[in-house]
């Protein structure tokens, strides 16, 4: 007969599973939502957003499981600590999928209509937010604090390319006025990918929280 701590164990681990469920869902709409803004296929687009409904169901299942898990076993110390921290790294992942629907959306805008400006600094922009996801991951199932530091460090990054693009988008100068809404939507899908890195960096603090018992702001 199972032990009540091992039913413990066994909670804390199906949770985490959802958790990189979770993550995958979000990183794979982050990264479909690129596409189809690279393709301007409005048909990727639109099954981003259709698959935020299932990314929205399973936080608010871990929300549930673990605050179930708490109720029921009153978890202390660093148990409690990983609990909480899977609730926030799973509503930073949340957002990840938010602003991939949020992508999609300003890909449906810009239409098929020829892009005025250059989209490298985006297109690096996104890799590295990409990279920085998928290390947040690993680190967060092999509770690595080395990569989770790492992932600040390329946060930097990617703040500073998105200045550089957003600087870029709004020095093009005679542009007809049919396009100006182009260069709004280019600049909004900089922020969003921008903003995605912040949360990733606010998942890799969770994750020096729970390992080490207090909060570090890792992007200063």
């Amino acid at each position: 007969m199972m032990s009540v701590r091992e039913r413990f164990e066994n909670d804390i681990q199906s949770v985490q599973r959802d958790l990189k469920e979770l993550c995958e869902q979000s990183i794979n709409a982050f990264e479909l939502a690129f596409k189809a803004f690279k393709e301007r296929n409005v048909d990727i687009a639109l099954e981003i957003i259709d698959m935020d409904t299932e990314i929205n169901r399973l936080e608010e299942m871990i929300n549930d499981r673990v605050i179930l898990i708490i109720a029921k076993q009153q978890p202390v110390a660093t148990d409690l600590r990983r609990l909480v921290v899977i609730l926030k790294a799973a509503s930073d992942m949340e957002r990840v999928g938010d602003y991939a629907v949020n992508i999609a959306k300003e890909t449906i805008r810009l239409g098929k209509a020829p892009i005025i400006a250059s989209t490298e600094t985006l297109e690096e922009m996104h890799q590295r937010t990409l990279l920085m996801l998928r290390q947040i991951v690993d680190a967060f199932m092999d509770d690595n604090m080395t990569k989770a530091k790492e992932i600040a460090e390329l946060d930097d990054k990617i703040d500073e390319l998105y200045g550089e693009t957003v600087t870029g988008l709004f020095r093009i100068s005679d542009v007809p006025q049919e396009n100006l809404s182009q260069l709004t939507s280019l600049a909004f899908i900089a922020r969003y990918i921008e903003r995605c890195g912040d949360h990733v960096t606010n998942m890799a603090e969770h994750l020096f929280y729970l390992i080490k018992g207090q909060h570090y702001e890792l992007n200063n």
